[in-house]
């Protein structure tokens, strides 16, 4: 039997976003050493503060100080941190309730070991030698002197203002995952490898899925009928890509398709080079262009062929 095929793949991008009137207050306090709430109209504190009451919708804007020591909720230890997490040692996933606040926020507790941690335990606030504006701010939580006790004192009306408050924030989203095909997408990629595109037919409405997904998504029954497409095929619908996506080595702009090859039942995408970007069009007929020992087609390319009729491609817009 051959061995399973694996590929460890990284999906990552930059979230960019603006900041209201309470976010913007509440970053800008972490990185001045101040933990901002949000006073709902019945009286509760929420830490983290929100824009608007997740009960009643209604716009919240009455910010409160709470206080940097607080009440450990609940917890989760975590013995083998992950690259970027808060802390490279084990340590413990708590919720806090702020002295001052009504709900908990969610940090790292800074702890010998699982035995040092419990519900009930009193933590403060350790602050980031160098602060910026976000909740990394917040080293970390640690245990409080002993005889530490909750207090209501700190939670005071605050006005939100800051000098230079910050007003937008960056936050790089990062999955990183082990992907294993299945028995369809196994044979699809080795036949890649042979520079063959191998489909598979559904039993019951005949159409031949490429990539094959080893069921029919329309007719809910597994497809096992293995069929080889193309390898010329015809441009159904495209694109011009007109800004250069990093780590990409593409002069654009450039052309992104869906292309039906030829006896398959869907379009698959692929970007068509060998010809001027303004001149592709819906119709055109090309053929895959392998790159050195590349496991699948580089781009397209035009055949030369006439254009195929409008009716020969139309269902597979």
């Amino acid at each position: 039997m051959p061995e399973p095929l694996t590929a460890s793949l990284v999906v990552e991008f930059p979230f960019t976003r603006s900041l209201g009137p309470v976010q913007s207050a509440f970053l800008t306090g972490l990185r001045e050493r101040t933990v901002l709430g949000v006073r709902t109209g019945d009286g509760r504190v929420l830490v983290p503060p929100v824009e608007y009451d997740p009960v009643t919708a209604q716009e919240l804007r009455d910010l409160v100080e709470v206080g940097t020591t607080g009440t450990v909720t609940t917890w989760a230890w975590n013995p083998s941190p992950r690259p970027q997490q808060p802390m490279s040692t084990p340590f413990a996933w708590v919720l806090v309730r702020l002295d001052g606040a009504d709900t908990a926020l969610l940090h790292v507790l800074d702890a010998p070991g699982p035995e040092a941690v419990r519900t009930g335990m009193r933590v403060r606030v350790r602050w980031a030698e160098r602060r910026t504006g976000a909740v990394t701010d917040i080293a970390c939580f640690e245990p409080a002197p002993d005889g530490t006790a909750a207090t209501e004192a700190q939670a005071a009306a605050h006005t939100g203002a800051f000098t230079e408050p910050v007003t937008g924030i960056t936050v790089p989203a990062r999955l990183e995952y082990t992907h294993a095909p299945g028995r369809a997408q196994s044979r699809y990629l080795a036949g890649l490898a042979e520079r063959r595109t191998l489909g598979e037919r559904c039993p019951s409405c005949r159409k031949v899925y490429v990539p094959p997904r080893g069921a029919c998504p329309t007719c809910g029954v597994a497809t096992d009928e293995q069929v080889e497409v193309g390898p010329r095929g015809t441009v159904t619908t495209y694109c011009i890509v007109n800004i250069k996506a990093r780590g990409l080595d593409i002069e654009v702009p450039y052309v992104y398709a869906h292309i039906a090859l030829d006896g398959a039942g869907l379009a698959l995408h692929g970007r068509i080079g060998g010809i001027p970007y303004d001149q592709v069009r819906m119709g055109l007929r090309v053929e895959p262009v392998w790159t050195g020992d590349g496991r699948y087609p580089d781009h397209y390319r035009p055949t030369g062929e006439p254009d195929a009729d409008y009716d020969a491609y139309k269902e597979l817009l």
